[in-house]
């Protein structure tokens, strides 16, 4: 491995940091408004859990390779998914709140004790241990990093950039850039490896946002306006007065043609022959008013973000 002495592995390293830090604060106005409501609404735990395996796999590898860059933000990762699980089981539902207790105390607790127990009782070798060590945390993030698929397919499907952060998806991008670079310059193959899946994926979300960043609107409503000489007769029936009469102005039909020049006059002008019918109007209480119906203003769609860590 290069030196983490290096200036420009050390850059690199700090970017790196500074990058994964942005992409670990992404759920903060998320949270915050789990805070501010008093409930999770429709959020799930289960990329949160996921996020904390994911630091604490990478934390075990880099005290094993003694990386101080890896270190450093893994355990803040550790700490920040530590403190979104906290709130989000402060106020889940009894359901969720015991789903999510359960997902932490399996995966996290146990799955990974077993793990380091494994590793530091019965692998005797450093080097293997590392090796095991980095195949899992690669494994992992490998897994991690397909976990948006689900939301590629339903930006798609519909056509729209709504539930899928451009800026989370720029970041989760330059962080995979600059990961790889660290990984090539440090010849950490365990390091660099994800983060090529990580770029593709990453530059798949970018891709889509310049396709579907202006979808088309559809389902807009015209309007149709009435000229002002027929307005006298969309008055509704209960509007007319009862024994009174209505006139209806139509033209004549003659055959499958209407008949607009039924005449002409001397100066060869055509006159319009119509019909006018008187039809007298029932009395009010055989057409009562019915109570204008209230629509209620649509909701806002529900936003859902997927964050990768």
């Amino acid at each position: 491995m290069g030196a983490v002495g290096s200036p420009l592995v050390f850059a690199v390293g700090i970017l790196g940091n500074i990058l994964s830090f942005l992409v670990i604060l992404a759920p903060v106005p998320t949270f915050y408004r789990v805070y501010t409501r008093k409930s999770t609404e429709s959020f799930q735990s289960v990329p949160y859990a996921m996020a904390l395996l994911s630091a604490m796999l990478w934390l075990y590898y880099a005290l094993l390779t003694k990386d101080l860059l890896l270190l450093t933000i893994n355990t803040l990762g550790c700490v920040v998914e530590s403190a979104y699980l906290a709130i989000y089981l402060a106020y889940a539902p009894k359901q969720a709140r015991a789903f999510t207790v359960k997902l932490v105390c399996i995966m996290n607790m146990a799955l990974y004790g077993a793990m380091v127990c494994v590793l530091q009782l019965l692998v005797k070798d450093g080097e293997s241990r590392v090796t095991i060590a980095g195949g899992i945390g690669s494994a992992f993030a490998l897994a991690v990093f397909v976990a948006p698929l689900a939301i590629i397919r339903q930006v798609i499907r519909t056509k729209s950039v709504e539930f899928l952060p451009f800026w989370l998806s720029f970041f989760l991008t330059i962080s995979a850039v600059v990961w790889f670079f660290y990984g090539l310059l440090m010849k950490d193959f365990f390091v660099a490896a994800p983060n090529v899946l990580g770029l593709l994926f990453g530059l798949a979300q970018m891709s889509l946002h310049l396709v579907y960043k202006n979808p088309k609107k559809k389902g807009a409503v015209s309007e149709v306006q009435v000229p002002a000489d027929d307005e006298k007769n969309q008055l509704p029936l209960q509007q007319q007065q009862a024994g009174t009469t209505a006139h209806v102005v139509a033209p004549i039909i003659e055959g499958d043609e209407e008949v607009v020049n039924g005449r002409e006059d001397d100066g060869g002008d055509k006159q319009q022959s119509v019909s006018v019918v008187d039809i007298v109007l029932p009395p009010p209480e055989e057409h009562p008013t019915l109570p204008p119906v209230d629509h209620p203003a649509p909701l806002p769609p529900m936003r859902m973000a997927v964050e990768v860590v």
